[in-house]
């Protein structure tokens, strides 16, 4: 762990700079992702990937360069290119950020049991293979795939102020699916994949719960193609974590994003139907929404000490007892705004500069447990599982789908149903929450995959979320 830092710290201290400020930020990210289909095993995809950004700061003006030439050499070049970029930039330049802060802070941070020692490859394929095989014999079935993702990722981040931030995680992305046809239809039930992970060690694969799970999974499948489509109509809807966290992600995360606020996002991810000025007075959702940037969940997939420009994170309210509190911006949106935000600057990689991205960003629990969620609901219908979103610019018409979906008629679940389906717009949607789930509803979860940037940067973002229960939803079938 750290193997090059001492040497990285050695080759920063010789590089040799006219700028005010400069900075070096490290990355090595080595993956693999395995998978079971059908009983048989596919090759493994391995990855390795490590490279640094040189960031210079000169008469205001902020520019960098890439590189994956370490050596002393390698570093002076990036660092020059970016001295270039920055005066060439100069007469342009529509910030001046002489006064802004730079980070000083000198710390390490670790993912939970990283020291511990992960499963080798060939055992990772012998649990995937074993649940794999497990999958009951049905003609029906006529897909399954098991996996498992591993990623470790080490970031040093050096500046000429005296910051030093080292951080090493591991993150595990296990995932079990089972698809059903019946000759007219075909219904897909899923645990994990896109919507589960964690970082940690090999209690993540048990945390996911998919050892064991694919008779379970295989018979979910089973029973929706059997299923009738869901009716369509307003009813009381009630949302499991595994598709809050989708919830969450479009319609408080990406509008929340300072960056999209200010309007630097609308070539490509759009923009927002928030604006600066609702910080503070906008009802976002009911008295029971209480929304943070929360990166002190150890486990959670975007918990960490410092983002990405050195600025250490804590927990922050963003929307409190329904009122919108802070944006999800960091430094450098927070100069330019004057605004509050948190420690949520983030890059891909390497080769990619630091924006406003969702990290971890959770619903606080309630006060009540999963029985008295359904028993107090007289016409509603529970979901779980996103299988589909839509979303319009501003993030604030939505349309999403789920894979798994239950009537629930004076306080009792009933029979299931299939293709469930609801539409809302966004705030008016969180101030129709009626009900938010206790510490035992509550889920650690998260996805790998969210995009945004041009260049495209795609990272981890975990949500963490009690089951909710919304008033008066659209709700409709798949024929609707």
């Amino acid at each position: 762990m750290f193997d090059f830092s001492a040497q990285l710290k050695q080759r920063f201290a010789a590089l040799q700079s006219s700028a005010r400020f400069f900075s070096l930020r490290y990355v090595k990210q080595t993956s693999q992702h395995l998978t079971v289909r059908k009983n048989v095993a596919e090759p493994p995809q391995l990855s390795t990937d490590e490279g640094a950004m040189l960031t210079v700061r000169i008469d205001g003006v902020e520019a960098y360069a890439a590189t994956n030439d370490l050596s002393q050499q390698g570093l002076q070049a990036a660092l020059e290119r970016a001295e270039a970029q920055a005066r060439m930039l100069a007469p342009h330049a529509l910030l001046d950020l002489r006064e802004q802060a730079v980070a000083t802070s000198r710390a390490d941070y670790l993912s939970p049991n990283l020291t511990s020692a992960f499963p080798s490859l060939s055992d990772c394929y012998a649990l995937l293979g074993s649940e794999s095989a497990s999958v009951p014999k049905d003609d029906r079935l006529v897909n399954w795939q098991v996996s498992l993702g591993l990623e470790n990722v080490e970031q040093i981040y050096l500046n000429s102020a005296g910051a030093e931030i080292r951080q090493a995680q591991r993150f595990v992305f296990p995932g079990l699916s089972v698809t059903a046809y019946d000759g007219k239809d075909s219904q897909t039930r899923s645990l994990g994949r896109d919507n589960f992970g964690q970082q940690g060690g090999a209690e993540v694969i048990t945390a996911c719960g998919i050892i064991g799970a694919a008779a379970h999974v295989a018979d979910q499948a089973l029973q929706l193609i059997l299923a009738p489509n869901t009716p369509s109509g307003p009813r009381d809807l009630l949302l499991t974590p595994d598709q809050m966290i989708l919830q969450i992600h479009e319609s408080i995360g990406h509008p929340l994003e300072l960056d999209r606020i200010l309007g630097d996002e609308r070539n490509y991810a759009g923009t927002s139907f928030v604006k600066a000025s609702d910080f503070g007075t906008l009802r976002y959702g009911s008295d029971l929404l209480n929304v943070t940037f929360d990166p002190d969940i150890p486990e959670q997939l975007a918990s960490y000490g410092y983002d990405d420009d050195g600025t250490p994170a804590t927990k922050q309210f963003l929307i409190k007892e329904g009122i919108l509190q802070r944006p999800l911006g960091g430094a450098l949106s927070q100069y330019r705004s004057g605004m509050e935000g948190v420690a949520n600057s983030r890059a891909c990689s390497w080769n990619r500069a630091p924006i406003d991205r969702m990290a971890n960003l959770n619903i606080e629990p309630g006060d009540q447990s999963m029985a008295q969620l359904i028993g107090g609901i007289e016409h509603g219908i529970l979901m779980s599982t996103n299988r589909s979103w839509s979303i319009d610019d501003a993030r604030n018409k939505f349309q999403f789908g789920c894979e798994w979906g239950q009537l629930i008629e004076n306080g009792e679940l009933k029979g299931v149903v299939k293709n469930p389906n609801y539409r809302a717009i966004s705030a008016q949607f969180w101030r129709n929450l009626s009900a938010v789930g206790d510490a035992s509803t509550f889920k650690v979860l998260g996805t790998p995959n969210c995009g945004k940037g041009e260049p495209n940067q795609v990272v981890r973002v975990g949500h963490a979320s009690p089951a909710c229960v919304f008033t008066n939803v659209d709700v409709f079938g798949g024929d609707a």
